[in-house]
């Protein structure tokens, strides 16, 4: 066989957490990918939102290097624009001979043209065009059970907005079918170039609307609410709680509802990737094909009483599904090292025998994929930032080992283990014990910040900007 082919899936707002053993949500396609390849249970986004993260997914770089600090459809045209002087991996592999397809969401930036950063072939508007026409549809006509159809409504001056529903439209003829089918037709004609083809999901972010079939899979009841949904947040930032508020007139019966439709969109979901991976099998192609399959950021679904994402430094929303399987891919391995949703593309390239991107930002982490117990003290660390939503809300996240630390240029910071807590409800950041570990991790944040040039905060010696336990210096 020659260079392998390249298949990545990408969800968008998935929790990792859904992957776990024992977990409730019904993934049969993606827990066949765990057990031929590797599962990453600490990938983390470099910024819990969709254009963001779906920027440094295509160039390696982290959001203030690349440009795009929030949604690129959420501010003015002249805000939140890709920097286009940086190379895109896709154009690696373009020009090395690979054939490339891209199908579904984008998201990155504004133009819709994907030739330019290394998409031969693409997609984006007819996915996007089903997507709202479908879900337009939906909403009008009187395909949705009314006894599971919910809004969110209110304050006064805020438009009612779909939140979940059931309806009886398949998959296949909603918008979650478009991707998979657009990239089985180009699949088709791929036989001898290597190749290398997303398949990009509006799913299964909101609105919740699920098929009837993958809802009733589920037994509404009994579903198990988050573990951290009453959390108080009374040790962590006011903002946090302001934000909480939005959802208290959730009862805990609403929120199962919401579980069962956002379970149920996951497995529709699954069984998409069945559908491409199907017709891998079926042309004889899967044997040399490596499988990526991943998510742009979570969701809360009711962890720390929050729903949707991009708001807040918890796990729900910052921790997101890796599975690898193929050539060159250990087998049957789960391993908590730590890497970046940014550091695909640099995997990629390597994988596929190309010279990475020369970045600070982001690394391949090939060397887990083939072997995951050796390689896993060489990522022991992952980082991330937050640049506010439109709301600003400066944010920076270090993980080192069991260890996260949130610093938060708008309240106090955060630090947990999440080893000993994993749902983080205990605030340690006021704990003595801890002064010299958040002052090394702080110290850790400003290292980052000068490898990799973010000049947000480095000019902070303002007397009114002295808010972080140590400052710039300590990370020279």
């Amino acid at each position: 066989m020659g260079r392998p082919n390249i298949l990545t899936f990408i969800a968008d707002g998935m929790q990792a957490r859904v992957l776990d053993p024992g977990q409730e949500c019904k993934t049969p396609t993606i827990d066949g990918l765990i057990s031929r390849g590797v599962r990453v249970t600490r990938a983390h986004t470099p910024l819990p939102t969709c254009s963001p993260a779906r920027a440094s997914l295509m160039t390696g770089l982290l959001p203030h290097n690349h440009g795009v600090l929030e949604v690129e459809h959420g501010v003015d045209a002249d805000q939140c624009v890709l920097r286009t002087e940086h190379p895109h991996w896709a154009q690696r592999l373009r020009d090395s001979g690979y054939a490339t397809g891209y199908f579904g969401k984008w998201h990155v930036e504004r133009t819709g043209e994907l030739e330019p950063f290394g998409w031969n072939t693409f997609d984006i508007r007819g996915a996007r065009d089903h997507a709202n026409a479908s879900q337009k549809g939906l909403a009008a006509d009187d395909s949705m059970d009314p006894d599971t159809v919910r809004f969110y409504e209110g304050p006064d001056g805020y438009n009612d907005t779909l939140k979940y529903a059931v309806t009886d439209v398949t998959p296949n003829d909603r918008a979650i079918g478009g991707p998979a089918g657009l990239a089985c037709e180009w699949l088709d004609d791929r036989r001898e170039d290597p190749w290398c083809c997303v398949v990009s999901y509006y799913e299964p972010n909101e609105s919740l609307i699920v098929g009837r079939e993958a809802y009733e899979l589920y037994d509404v009841d009994s579903l198990e609410l988050p573990k951290n949904l009453k959390d108080d947040l009374s040790d962590r930032p006011n903002i946090y709680r302001r934000d909480q508020q939005i959802w208290n007139d959730v009862s805990d019966d609403e929120w199962r509802q919401i579980l069962a439709c956002y379970y149920g969109r996951i497995t529709e979901l699954d069984g998409q990737v069945k559908r491409v991976l199907d017709k891998l099998e079926a042309t004889g192609q899967l044997d040399n094909t490596v499988v990526i399959f991943t998510a742009d950021h979570g969701r809360y679904v009711g962890s720390h009483g929050l729903e949707a994402h991009n708001f807040g430094a918890f796990e729900e929303i910052y921790n997101v599904p890796l599975v690898v399987a193929g050539p060159g891919v250990a087998e049957g391995i789960t391993t908590d090292a730590l890497v970046g949703f940014h550091e695909i593309g640099q995997t990629i390239l390597e994988v596929a025998g190309e010279n990475p991107i020369d970045v600070p930002d982001s690394a391949s982490f090939a060397d887990l994929l083939a072997d995951p117990v050796a390689a896993a003290d060489n990522h022991r660390e992952a980082y991330a930032e937050y640049f506010g939503s439109r709301f600003r809300l400066t944010q920076r996240v270090l993980w080192q080992d069991e260890w996260k630390f949130v610093f938060n240029g708008f309240d106090f910071d955060e630090l947990y283990n999440v080893k000993a807590d994993p749902w983080e409800m205990e605030n340690l950041i006021d704990r003595p014990e801890h002064a010299d570990r958040i002052r090394e991790m702080m110290a850790g944040i400003w290292r980052r910040m000068h490898e990799t040039g973010d000049t947000t905060l480095l000019n902070s010696h303002y007397h009114s900007m002295r808010f972080a336990a140590v400052g710039p210096n300590s990370g020279q």
